[in-house]
């Protein structure tokens, strides 16, 4: 099977031009090296996978001609002990340090704008 039909059933990207772009991109490698959409996979290769703010080292175990539910899209790959515990670092990591800003919604209230515009000694 495809590497970009792969990545589109193991539901890595929600389409397969998403996956076929990461893949020219330079985002997913074939076994520590560089690949193309096209490439043919087998069970055993190992993809390391660079989503938004994610990164996977897997697997693969098996194939689907078809997207099925997210239940049956994870038994195609095994994540490596190794990233699944890097994963959940950078997850907790995330939890106790937001962004800034990160929960303020919309524009600022009024009693907002007059308070930077103290800050900002104006």
């Amino acid at each position: 099977m495809r590497i970009d039909k792969w990545l589109w059933a193991a539901r890595f990207y929600k389409t397969r031009s998403q996956a076929a772009a990461a893949v020219d991109g330079g985002k997913v490698k074939l076994n520590g090296g560089a690949a193309k959409p096209a490439r043919e996979l087998k069970p055993g290769d190992r993809l390391h996978i660079r989503t938004e703010g994610e990164d996977w080292e897997v697997d693969v175990l098996g194939f689907n001609a078809q997207r099925r539910p997210a239940a049956e899209a994870r038994l195609l790959y095994a994540e490596t002990p190794e990233n699944l515990q890097k994963r959940a670092q950078a997850a907790e990591l995330r939890r106790l340090a937001p962004l800034p800003q990160a929960d303020t919604k919309g524009r600022p209230t009024k009693r907002d704008r007059r308070q930077l515009t103290r800050l900002r000694g104006g």
